[in-house]
């Protein structure tokens, strides 16, 4: 929304120049985007006057003119050729900018001759395109500053331009004196009324309006008038200068009349050929298939339910949207039906986003203009177009009737304290609505004063439909108070003293393992939440359970059934720019389904490549399913899984069998998973290995017995530990961690380590045997062991081992 301050100042009363104004506007919530100010450039020009002009000795169309300054006098070598003794010009001192050629003046010299400044045209000052000659003023002192003469003399030619931005519900702001109602609710000024007189018909109109039953919801009033014998022309010179210093084009009286209203009061009209209508007007909706050659010259193809305006004949223009072209008014138009009509915002919006039209009148009526000023703004219009185009007005025709909102609010001086934190008082509190348009509604404030209620109820005026509620009038008294006299205050404390953790325990759990999975080197990424359908299937997902009803894209058509897909795109998009060694980690959910209970969260970690980087001792190597199941036992081991748990080989069938487990407490207590990434997925997903992983469920790992957060006491032994060795001959196909748990169990007691130290398959054992050495640490916690109890261990360690796996001592 554009505007000069002069049309500002035809609504409102006040000595504020403009860098107030626009701070004032961006604190009222009407942000100024821009301010283009023309006097700004022309600050360094000052007057002088020019006492002898002589013929250059060298140059037959160029002038020595000695010209007094407020430096002094100054030899100035001019070309113009009204150049002359006597008379007032602008100055340019060297050093001063020019913005019409773009050029800094400097000292320099013409023909020999010195010239110590210039002395300028409109056209170089980019004042008008005059170039003819220098300017000559009728008035003013040497050395007064010119942008000072213009201000008091010629004050359009340095008119600034103020360009502000429209929230959604701020419509009445689209017109100029909806601003300066604003400012004056600021205090900014003062807002000037002007009463609206009604134009008396002096015959009844030939061209009458009907409005169809199934449209009166589109289209609630409609308001018009005939006005014979206008003579349409070019618009007068203050209108044009109003229109161009906004953006538009003049294009004559008659339709920058409605240009003119269309920013000045947030009033969209149109104007029709009278004698191009072929009668009566029909505001009704489409059929379809109906077409209209509109003002953009433009065909439009009208779809069933579009509201449209028909004469006589055809459709004469898109209701609230465009005229149009055969029905628009032109040099010779002589009689024309004015329009005022009141359009719903949402039917307007619909028909010119499916015609794919952008106009001023529609970027209105779609944000909703003051229902209850239709016929006053006819009136205004009416008026002009008799002050500049002469003709005789006919009676006003209508159909429909103006709505009128019946909503009021209580306000309650108290909730702006509350509800903003501002204590202001409650009489300001109901001045600040009175000067904003809001009255007393008597009726409903006697009605629940018997009651007992001690408020006021106000109701909105016709033009601010955005209020519904008590808040909004907070809200309105709040902005013209200023938030900016808004005193930061701490929240009081619910209870006193140190208040209590408020994370859960699976928000301190996803802390932890970022924590953790950082400190083990690992990069943490942020990945979508939806994939495409065949990386999903690969993943155990893809089904139309996770599909999303509106994908932005084909490749986010579902919902992740893992993190591993979008760890994998983003380590194949690393790999396609030359990082091959990759160390992954996110902390997100997962979905198996599209209802709160079938989300869940992961904690994911993926290694690629190699450990380092090459080095001169070789200790890079790949990376194996090892160091993915050393990360996720440390990831588990910071959430406070159990240190004791189980290890199944039974996994999805995205990890690679054989070089994958399960870590879980029990068979179905599944607590992460790691492992190599299978050749296949790495394959579908261009993923060049080796590639290994990890995945923790922080949510299957159980809470800690005892919530407190200190530690438990040291248990350490005065006593000195024993380590004895063992070396087991089994089945090639008997796992190690059996081995380990089986010892561990022969005496829970004084074992307290067991460990695997060595591995050996083949040779004197035979074909499907192998050899496992373990190491077993036996801490006594009462007294020294004897030899006799530490063998007695020793013995239990070999009879269990010996049950659970069919191992023997090697010999």
């Amino acid at each position: 929304m554009k505007f000069t301050l002069s049309w500002l100042k035809e609504h409102l009363d006040t000595t504020a120049g403009v860098d107030e104004i626009a701070e004032t506007l961006t604190d009222l919530g009407l942000e100024v985007e821009e301010v283009v100010n023309p006097s700004e450039k022309l600050r360094g020009f000052t007057l002088g006057k020019v006492l002898k002009a002589e013929k250059h000795p060298d140059a037959d169309r160029l002038r020595v003119c000695q010209v007094e300054t407020d430096q002094g006098e100054k030899q100035i070598i001019c070309g113009a050729p009204n150049a002359r003794e006597g008379i007032t010009v602008v100055i340019a001192h060297p050093g001063t900018y020019i913005p019409g050629i773009d050029t800094t003046i400097q000292v320099g010299k013409i023909r020999g001759v010195e010239s110590h400044g210039m002395m300028c045209s409109e056209r170089e000052m980019e004042l008008s395109d005059e170039h003819d000659g220098i300017i000559e003023l009728p008035s003013g002192a040497v050395g007064e500053s010119f942008t000072d003469w213009l201000a008091a003399n010629q004050p359009d030619k340095i008119d600034p331009v103020i360009e502000i931005a429209i929230t959604p519900n701020r419509q009445d702001a689209l017109g100029v004196e909806g601003i300066a109602r604003d400012l004056a609710a600021r205090g900014v000024g003062t807002k000037i009324e002007k009463p609206i007189a009604p134009v008396p018909g002096a015959f009844p109109s030939p061209i009458n309006v009907t409005i169809d039953d199934d449209t009166l919801d589109g289209a609630p009033h409609f308001t018009g008038r005939l006005i014979r014998g206008v003579k349409n022309g070019p618009s007068p010179e203050w209108l044009q200068k109003r229109l161009k210093a906004i953006g538009l084009r003049p294009i004559s009286a008659l339709v920058d009349i409605t240009n003119f209203f269309t920013y000045d009061r947030n009033r969209p009209l149109h104007v029709f050929d009278a004698d191009k209508t072929h009668g009566d007007l029909r505001v009704h909706r489409a059929k379809g298939g109906e077409e209209l050659l509109a003002l953009d010259e433009k065909t439009y193809t009208f779809a069933p339910g579009m509201m449209i305006i028909s004469g006589g004949r055809a459709p004469e223009s898109i209701a609230g949207v465009m005229g149009g072209e055969d029905s628009g008014v032109t040099e010779d138009t002589v009689n024309v039906f004015l329009e005022s009509a009141y359009w719903d915002p949402v039917t307007i919006a619909r028909t010119a986003r499916a015609l794919k039209i952008n106009s001023d009148a529609k970027y209105r009526f779609e944000r909703g203009v003051d229902p209850e000023f239709t016929l006053p703004g006819l009136e205004l219009a009416t008026q002009m177009v008799l002050d500049l185009c002469g003709g005789e007005p006919g009676e006003v025709v209508s159909a429909g009737a103006a709505t009128k909102t019946e909503l009021s609010f209580r306000l309650d001086t108290d909730r702006c304290s509350s509800l903003v934190g501002m204590d202001i008082p409650a009489a300001t509190q109901r001045e600040t609505l009175e000067r904003l348009g809001f009255t007393v509604d008597e009726a409903k404030t006697t009605e629940m004063g018997n009651q007992g209620a001690v408020h006021k109820w106000y109701r909105p005026p016709s033009w601010r439909p955005d209020i519904l509620g008590e808040a909004d009038l907070v809200e309105e008294v709040a902005r013209i108070a200023s938030l900016t006299n808004l005193e930061p205050k701490p929240m009081a404390r619910a209870q006193v003293g140190v208040p209590r953790p408020i994370l859960t325990t699976n928000q301190r759990r996803e802390q932890a393992a970022r924590r953790t999975a950082a400190a083990l080197g690992y990069n943490e990424c942020v990945t979508y939440s939806f994939i495409d359908q065949a990386s999903a299937a690969l993943f155990g997902g893809g089904t139309d359970a996770t599909r999303v009803a509106n994908p932005i894209s084909s490749e986010m058509s579902h919902m992740r059934p893992a993190l591993l897909p979008g760890l994998l795109q983003a380590a194949a998009r690393n790999q396609a720019r030359g990082f091959s060694d990759l160390a992954l980690f996110e902390v997100g959910a997962a979905f198996h389904g599209g209802e709160p209970e079938e989300q869940y969260t992961l904690v994911t970690g993926l290694l690629i490549g190699r450990t380092a980087l090459k080095d001169v001792h070789g200790a890079a190597r790949d990376v194996t399913l090892y160091d993915a199941k050393a990360d996720a036992e440390a990831v588990l081991a910071a959430l406070g899984a159990p240190a004791k748990a189980q290890i199944f080989r039974d996994t999805a069938e995205c990890w690679h069998p054989g070089r994958s487990g399960r870590v879980a407490l029990g068979p179905k207590k599944t607590l992460a998973v790691f492992g190599e990434i299978h050749p296949k997925i790495l394959k579908a997903m261009d993923v060049k290995g080796p590639a290994v992983g990890f995945t923790v469920w922080p949510a299957e790992i159980p809470e800690p017995r005892k919530a407190g957060a200190s530690r438990g006491a040291l248990d350490i032994s005065d006593l000195q530990a024993v380590e004895r060795d063992f070396a087991f001959v089994l089945d090639a196909g008997v796992e190690a961690v059996n081995v380990v748990n089986a010892a561990q169990g022969a005496d829970k007691v004084l074992i307290e380590e067991v460990r695997v130290f060595d591995e050996f398959i083949g040779g004197a054992l035979g074909d499907g045997k192998k050899s496992i050495a373990i190491t077993v640490r036996i801490q006594p916690r009462e007294k020294t062991l004897t030899d006799a109890e530490i063998d007695a261990v020793a013995q239990a360690v070999v009879a269990k081992v010996g049950k659970a796996t069919g191992g023997v001592l090697r010999g």
